[in-house]
């Protein structure tokens, strides 16, 4: 076997594309150089081509030594068969996380279990991980209705710097009143305040931790004095000067106490660990390397923060409005996941996609991939938590970038956008995890499996009860007869990655594309024509002129309103037809202000407006009519 062939063969059984179709429709064959660089991520003992048939041959050797797979599905509680090829004697046991003992082959009860089994004097154990096929639903059949918002840029005559618990509160009683039961938000997981501020919701420290700047400070909190920006860095000083004088709460779980030691040896010794001393960086940290002060911030603001989520949770249950939550794909590469769990992490890698028609040149979103294999070793455990962090708050998650279940687009450093390849991900393994802690947690999910979507997800979605997503936006760039939502998805105008509804129909977003350079000024003229002819597409459908936009946005709602989605959520700005995107993907926020612009309105004015008002209630007439 030459070189090449050892290298894609060893690719291949590592989960490595070797080829792939773009998002423009190319067929693309992956260097070597990509191979080698990624197989290396993933584990394997090799730095160049030549090295890739004896790491092929001691990977099957590991392979096939192996009694069972690291991890093993038990849908429904109901074990598969397992092989042993080992002579002699088997026994297999499965520990339960109840602590109770069973046979294997008798029915298991939903969780998180261990089996161990021995065969020829060998012993081995792995994880097993029995859930339900189906996520979570309600009882009963809803056609529901929410709004969906950034919840930083939320203001009120009250407010801060940004958005907090108590403005989300205001948000959800008056989305109840009009017949609403959902408030969807942006992730709100703790980001890097300090300067230079880190503002992106999808770049968190960490996934397993809440924001400290969403508390509700009480009035005593300093006001922000009107729009702007959203300033972090003022934001992080109020919630410091609130906290200042209370006390450490105590005992505190081992997690929170290493992640304050983590934020307190980032004051000490810079943001991004890897520049640290060796025995820091590896996870050791003195206590001259920990800021005292920094750490007990950190314990203060979670443990406070915690306790104000479940109270708010309680509310809204007796209430009926549902919190929306979203499940990042990724971390920021500084933050205290992957310094905790280097082990996990593909370090020299970023994740992102390669070229399609709105990113020609591809996108890197800046943070490290998991890796497949390492987390199969310890039974997904990290990733387990991450769900339950949010399942535990939400009434709906949805899990940004579901692909992933399947697949990431993983970037060597140093190579251009378009150098990368796909890894495989084991989308069994990982639905489970999504539907057990969604039955535990009581919690439905939504798939964001819009863009390059495989046909594995879109089989998959169903078969777990996973709602997918409807945007019209999208829908309407497929032809003059636009498709309606189905009861399989929940239906959006737009999401935080696309323009708002009028930026939509004015095509700001085409402008913004070209002046950032994500878009070629020679193709403008034919992306405008085409988003023009999508905007008129779904106009005729409704029956609207375009010279009326307001009346557009009503008649589009209550066509979304009447259609088979269980779900309805309507992003807030679009209802004073905001033309300003909270973001603009593939622009960092040091270029262009994404995630720091606050609403245009306050909460007191959206409530006192009547057209605000009437685009609601028309939403929710649309809802409640059979």
């Amino acid at each position: 076997m030459d070189e090449l062939k050892a290298l894609r063969a060893l690719a291949r059984e590592l989960g490595v594309h070797t080829r792939y179709t773009d998002g423009l429709g190319n067929r693309v064959v992956v260097p070597a150089e990509t191979l080698v660089r990624v197989c290396a991520a993933v584990g394997a003992p090799i730095a160049r081509p030549g090295d890739a048939a004896e790491a092929l041959r001691a990977h099957r050797a590991t392979s096939e030594s192996e009694l069972v797979p690291p991890v093993i599905v038990a849908w429904d509680g109901t074990l598969p068969p397992i092989t042993v090829t080992a002579g002699g004697s088997v026994r297999a046991e499965i520990h339960l996380e109840d602590g109770g003992v069973v046979e294997y082959g008798q029915p298991l009860p939903i969780g998180y279990h261990r089996l161990t089994l021995e065969a020829s004097g060998r012993n081995e154990t792995c994880t097993v991980i029995a859930a339900p096929v189906q996520a979570w639903r309600r009882p009963g059949s809803h056609r529901s209705w929410g709004i969906g918002v950034h919840l930083a840029a939320l203001r009120s005559a009250r407010s801060r710097s940004v958005g907090d618990l108590r403005d989300l509160e205001s948000l959800c009683r008056w989305i109840r009143e009009r017949g609403g039961d959902l408030v969807a938000v942006l992730p709100v997981l703790p980001t890097f305040n300090a300067p230079p501020p880190e503002p992106s919701p999808y770049s968190p420290v960490s996934r397993l931790f809440w924001s400290e700047l969403i508390l509700d400070l009480g009035d005593a909190s300093p006001q922000s004095g009107g729009p702007g920006t959203l300033d972090l860095t003022r934001a992080d000083a109020e919630v410091r000067a609130a906290l200042s004088s209370r006390p450490a709460p105590s005992p505190v779980d081992d997690e929170l106490a290493r992640y304050a030691r983590f934020r307190g040896a980032q004051a000490r010794l810079g943001r991004n660990w890897r520049d640290w001393p060796s025995a820091a960086r590896a996870g050791s940290l003195e206590p001259s390397q920990v800021d005292a002060a920094e750490e007990r911030f950190h314990l203060v603001s979670q443990g406070l923060v915690r306790q104000q989520l479940h109270d708010l949770r309680q509310r809204l249950d007796r209430s009926g409005v549902r919190l929306g939550l979203d499940l990042a794909v990724g971390v920021h590469p500084d933050g205290y996941d992957p310094w905790s769990r280097q082990h996990l992490f593909g370090d020299g890698m970023s994740v992102g996609a390669p070229p399609d028609g709105g990113f020609p040149s591809g996108q890197d979103w800046g943070f490290s991939p998991v890796l497949p294999a390492a987390s199969r070793r310890e039974g997904h455990r990290y990733l387990a938590a991450s769900i339950a962090h949010q399942a535990q708050l939400a009434g709906v998650l949805r899990v940004d970038h579901i692909m992933a279940w399947t697949r990431l687009y993983w970037i060597p450093h140093g190579f251009g956008l378009h150098e990368g390849t796909y890894v495989s991900y084991p989308a069994e393994e990982l639905f489970a995890i999504l539907t057990l802690e969604s039955n535990r947690q009581q919690c439905e999910v939504v798939g964001e499996n819009l863009g390059t979507v495989p046909p594995a997800i879109n089989a998959a979605l169903p078969r777990h009860r996973i709602w997918g997503m409807y945007l019209a936006q999208f829908q309407a760039s497929a032809g003059p007869a636009v498709t309606p939502p189905t009861a399989r998805t929940v239906a959006l105008v737009g999401t935080h990655d696309t323009p708002t509804f009028a930026g939509w129909i004015a095509g700001h977003d085409i402008v913004d594309r070209v002046r950032y350079g994500l878009l070629a000024q020679e193709e403008a003229p034919r992306v405008r024509q085409e988003r023009a002819q999508a905007v008129r597409w779904l106009s005729e459908q409704l029956g609207c002129s375009l010279e009326q936009p307001q009346e557009f946005l009503g008649e589009l709602l209550e066509w979304l309103g009447r259609s088979a989605s269980p779900l309805v959520v309507a992003w807030l700005e679009d209802l004073w037809l905001e033309e300003v995107a909270v973001n603009l993907p593939g622009t960092p926020s040091s270029m262009r202000p994404n995630w720091q612009r606050p609403m245009g309105r306050p909460l007191d004015a959206i409530f006192t407006d009547p057209e605000v008002d009437a685009l609601v209630r028309r939403l929710s007439r649309a809802r409640n009519t059979e």
